[in-house]
C-alpha cells in the first residue's frame, strides 16, 4: 500500500487528521521559492523555481471538496510541477463551504486567474479534484488560457452522481463514495440552484470555448467517470484533448510526488504538455 492508499484508508476509517497534514505525502521539491501574496484579495502563493520563465504563468487551484485543502496542502505537489516545467505557478485558494457556497469559489478562482494573467504573456490553468472543476469553470468564463490541465477533476454536480465508476471502483476507492460526494454537493450548492445548471456543471455547458485540455485520472478511483465524460464531451465540441488513465491509481495520486515513481511520471507528463503551449 503506497502513501496515497494509506491516506485514503485512514480517511475512510474516520482519521483525517488536520487539514495541512495532507501535504505530508509529498516530498519537498527543492529549488523552489514560495511567496504568499494577495491576488486582488484572494490568498495565493507564488511557487517560483530557480531560473523559471518570468513571463509564463500557471494558475493552480487546489482540491479538497470545497470544504478543505489549502495553499499548504498543495504547495509541494504544484512545486514539483513548477520545477519540472520551469514555470512560475500561482497557487490560489478560495472560500470554503459550508460557510460560503457557490458562486463564491468560482468568483475567487476567477479573480486570482485574472490577476495572474495581467502579469504574464501566456497563462495556463491547472487544478485537481474540486480545483479541477473550478479550473474548467474559469476557462469557460475567461477565455484566453493557453491550456487547461486537470488532475482527477470533479466536475459533475448532479446530486444523482450517475457515473458508473462509483460502482465499478467501489472496492478500490473506499473514501470517495457516491453518498460522500452527494454530501459535498449539498454543502456547495445553495437551495434553489440545480446541479445540472451549465453555470454549475461543466458537463452540461458548451465546451467549445475550452483551450487544449489534458486530463489525468486514476483507473481505480470513483472519479474516473467524470474525467472520461468531460474528455468525450470536449472532443465532441472540437477541443484538442488528451486523457491519461493510470492503472491501479487513486484520486490525485500525484500528491505523492517525490516519493512515488508513478506520481513523478504524471508530473513529468504535465510538464511536457504545458511547456510548448506556453511557448517554452
Amino acid at each position: 500500500m503506497d502513501a496515497i492508499e494509506e491516506m485514503y484508508a485512514r480517511w475512510a476509517a474516520g482519521a483525517m487528521g488536520d487539514d495541512d497534514s495532507w501535504g505530508d505525502v509529498t516530498a519537498e521539491p527543492g529549488g523552489v521559492d514560495y511567496l504568499e501574496v494577495s491576488a486582488d484579495g484572494v490568498p495565493a502563493m507564488w511557487l517560483r523555481p530557480h531560473g523559471a520563465a518570468e513571463d509564463r504563468v500557471i494558475v493552480a487551484l487546489h482540491g479538497g471538496g470545497f470544504v478543505g485543502g489549502s495553499l499548504y496542502t498543495h504547495r509541494k505537489m504544484y512545486g514539483h510541477l513548477a520545477k519540472a516545467a520551469g514555470v512560475r505557478v500561482l497557487l490560489a485558494t478560495y472560500r470554503h463551504t459550508p460557510q460560503f457556497r457557490y458562486p463564491a469559489q468560482i468568483e475567487d478562482a476567477l479573480t486570482a486567474y485574472r490577476w495572474a494573467a495581467r502579469q504574464a504573456a501566456r497563462t495556463a490553468l491547472l487544478g485537481d479534484s474540486s480545483g479541477g472543476g473550478l479550473a474548467a469553470q474559469v476557462a469557460l468564463r475567461a477565455p484566453g488560457a493557453a491550456t487547461l490541465l486537470l488532475i482527477s477533476p470533479w466536475v459533475d454536480m448532479d446530486p444523482a452522481q450517475p457515473a458508473s465508476s462509483f460502482d465499478t471502483n467501489a472496492a478500490t476507492d473506499l473514501f470517495f463514495t457516491r453518498d460522500m460526494v452527494r454530501g459535498l454537493i449539498g454543502m456547495y450548492l445553495p437551495d434553489g440552484v440545480s446541479g445540472l445548471d451549465p453555470a454549475v456543471n461543466v458537463l452540461h455547458a458548451d465546451l467549445a470555448g475550452l483551450p487544449p485540455t489534458y486530463v489525468q485520472v486514476g483507473a481505480a478511483e470513483s472519479g474516473l467517470g467524470d474525467a472520461e465524460r468531460l474528455v468525450a464531451l470536449a472532443e465532441k465540441a472540437g477541443v484538442e484533448t488528451r486523457l491519461d488513465v493510470f492503472p491501479g491509481r487513486l484520486h490525485t495520486f500525484q500528491m505523492a510526488a517525490g516519493r512515488s515513481p508513478a506520481a513523478d511520471d504524471a508530473i513529468g507528463r504535465l510538464a511536457t504538455w504545458v511547456r510548448p503551449r506556453l511557448g517554452l
